[in-house]
């Protein structure tokens, strides 16, 4: 469950003979206030003092698993996608709603309240993380504090601010290099960096590797 906009990283081991399935769900929050709605004892939406964590991982259990499956096949015909697929993501969103990630479901649902003051932030760091992005902006644009701000944005993402900031601009540096070829420096100014050498620094900090050798590295990953 990601609810909010975070960079992350895995690793999977997979073959032609155990090739890796994934699916990506949008998460409706009108359907999740209607689910919650017809759930007997669920007390409603999350409390607005509630900051769930921004990214949660757990085991996929054999009902979840049984959707996710039949949602996967569906997906294979235009008319069975078009006919069975909104009710399979609304079970999904169902069984989710019934374990151990709810209350980060309810939370989206909300609509208000530090969780969605927080989102409101996230996105505009990822429209606008080429510019000169302060905390303080960003605390004023949730309508919060700075420290307050400060202390949900590291509960909900796991990360203070700036340093969430700084890592989606590499991020996003690291795709400019390996989709259109650029190098260091000019991925660094597009993304807001106004020093190469601390854009490398920090680069390397993060990837493990200079700009450069990420860069072949992923390129190789792509190609091969």
């Amino acid at each position: 469950m990601l609810s909010v906009p975070l960079p992350f990283e895995c690793e999977v081991e997979a073959s032609v003979e155990r090739p890796l399935l994934g699916l990506s769900i949008r998460v409706d929050p009108a359907l999740v206030a209607e689910l919650l709605l017809q759930l007997p004892g669920q007390g409603g939406l999350l409390p607005d003092s509630a900051v769930p964590r921004g990214i949660y991982a757990t085991r996929l259990d054999r009902a979840l698993g049984d959707a996710a499956t039949r949602l996967a096949a569906c997906l294979g015909s235009e008319a069975e996608a078009r006919i069975l697929g909104p009710g399979l993501v609304r079970e999904i969103t169902y069984r989710v709603l019934c374990g151990e990630q709810s209350a980060t479901l309810r939370a989206l649902a909300a609509q208000n309240g530090h969780f969605g003051q927080i989102a409101r932030a996230l996105r505009r760091i990822h429209t606008e993380y080429a510019s000169a992005l302060r905390v303080e902006d960003l605390a004023r644009h949730a309508g919060m504090s700075v420290s307050n701000f400060h202390a949900k944005f590291k509960t909900a993402t796991s990360t203070p601010p700036l340093d969430y900031l700084k890592t989606i601009r590499l991020h996003k540096a690291r795709l400019l290099m390996v989709h259109e070829g650029l190098g260091a420096s000019p991925a660094a100014s597009r993304v807001g960096y106004r020093s190469a050498s601390q854009f490398s620094r920090e680069f390397k900090r993060l990837f493990g590797r200079t700009p450069a050798a990420e860069a072949a590295r992923m390129r190789e990953a792509v190609m091969g």
